[in-house]
């Protein structure tokens, strides 16, 4: 039920980056649910990761290798998070990481695990690592859509996005896979994604660039207000393109390859709300005239996170005093109810803390009608502002996690 999500892009190749997806029966049969990405020798390999404190063996991995080595490949299944699974969990993330590197001659902490599905089940690490050897004899730089779909768990469809932009007179790519559909309240990145680009990037620019544009991307969507276990972004600049190593985004190449970055991100973003779990709608919340950034920031989030709000978006009910309400309790210090005001769809719904005069329910269904709406809030106190996306709240939703695990 995926809002306004168009087919998957003909993402180019990127030097320095190879790939395989292979179906290695995790929890379903004849599905991709294994894959592999090659890495260029010396590529610079940047992460964040989920700040749920019962974060998942894989990612625990990740942190303790990315410490220790530049990675060589990155191995993801879906259908099992090995997730809650204790010392058996870590044993079985390291046990596909040995035998991946065993394979191709890299070291163990150059190997970057992540897993993907259910929680609290026991990792089948013998069918993953039955796969590798065909998926090392599979790689290739060509079909992004196959490791798209290699990385889904509930998604309706694969999601990808790129970018190229020329830097000093070479041409560089930026391209990317992202997951997700529900558990998405990322407190750092989204459930999975992965950027690569061939451009020469300096690996502690390229790590300040990932976190600050996931805070302006993946940080901010949410679907259902809960924060994965396995939450994991990964960003991997090959220097195939031979450009000028870039160390600063704020002036010439490297403000551009920032800006066609964060594209990159926030439609890869996006894309998840787009395919969110039984959404019918697409929902930009943006709260405007806050006396400080976070007065705006958890507005955003409690408007977008409301069951209330979320199940009239889904109704196309004009209940907008719902939405007032939440901004009524978002913990902003010293609200000043008369100077609030809400419009959704460019429909000016409330003035001055009241209905607006010029509102009428035949124009407030008009603008809940549509598959995108967008809500804004002014709260008339300041300059700062803020952006949330979000989806409405639909009884597919219900069935879907209803049903998840049977």
């Amino acid at each position: 039920m995926a809002v306004g999500l168009g087919s998957f892009p003909v993402i180019p190749s990127i030097s320095g980056v190879r790939f395989a997806a292979m179906e290695a029966g995790v929890k379903k049969a004849n599905k991709k649910d294994v894959v592999v990405f090659e890495l260029a020798e010396g590529s610079a390999v940047a992460g964040v990761f989920t700040q749920n404190q019962f974060c998942a063996a894989p990612v625990r991995v990740c942190r303790e290798h990315l410490a220790k080595a530049k990675p060589r490949y990155l191995v993801i299944n879906t259908g099992n998070a090995n997730a809650g699974t204790g010392k058996s969990g870590m044993q079985n993330a390291l046990l596909t990481c040995e035998t991946l590197a065993n394979l191709t001659g890299v070291a163990l902490e150059q190997i970057l695990p992540f897993s993907t599905g259910v929680i609290g089940e026991p990792l089948p690490v013998a069918k993953i690592t039955k796969v590798l050897p065909d998926a090392l004899a599979s790689l290739t730089s060509e079909g992004w859509e196959n490791v798209g779909r290699g990385i889904m768990t509930t998604d309706t469809l694969p999601k990808g996005s790129y970018r190229q932009v020329e830097l000093s007179g070479v041409t560089v790519t930026i391209g990317g896979i992202s997951k997700g559909a529900g558990m998405i309240r990322p407190n750092m990145a989204t459930m999975l994604g992965y950027i690569f680009t061939d451009a020469a990037v300096d690996q502690l620019a390229l790590q300040a660039l990932l976190k600050d544009t996931t805070d302006q991307s993946f940080n901010r969507i949410t679907i259902d207000s809960d924060t994965s276990t396995n939450d994991s972004c990964i960003a991997v600049a090959t220097a195939q393109a031979a450009n000028p190593v870039i160390t600063d985004f704020t002036q010439g190449d490297g403000a551009v390859f920032a800006a066609a970055f964060l594209e990159v991100m926030q439609e890869l973003a996006h894309a998840i709300v787009r395919d969110g779990e039984g959404a019918t709608k697409f929902v930009t919340v943006e709260v405007k005239g806050a006396k400080i950034k976070s007065d705006a920031t958890k507005t955003a989030f409690e408007i977008a996170h409301s069951p209330l709000v979320k199940t009239a978006l889904f109704a196309s009910d004009p209940n907008w005093g719902r939405i007032l309400a939440v901004v009524g309790r978002a913990g902003v210090e010293n609200l000043n109810v008369d100077t609030v005001s809400l419009s959704i769809n460019g429909c000016e719904i409330a003035r001055e803390g009241g209905r607006s005069p010029d509102y009428n329910e035949e124009a407030g269904q008009e603008a809940m009608n549509p598959a995108e709406i967008h809500i804004v809030v002014d709260l008339g106190a300041g300059e700062e502002s803020d952006i949330v996306w979000t989806t409405d709240f639909s009884h597919e939703y219900v069935t879907i996690n209803a049903e998840y695990r049977t």
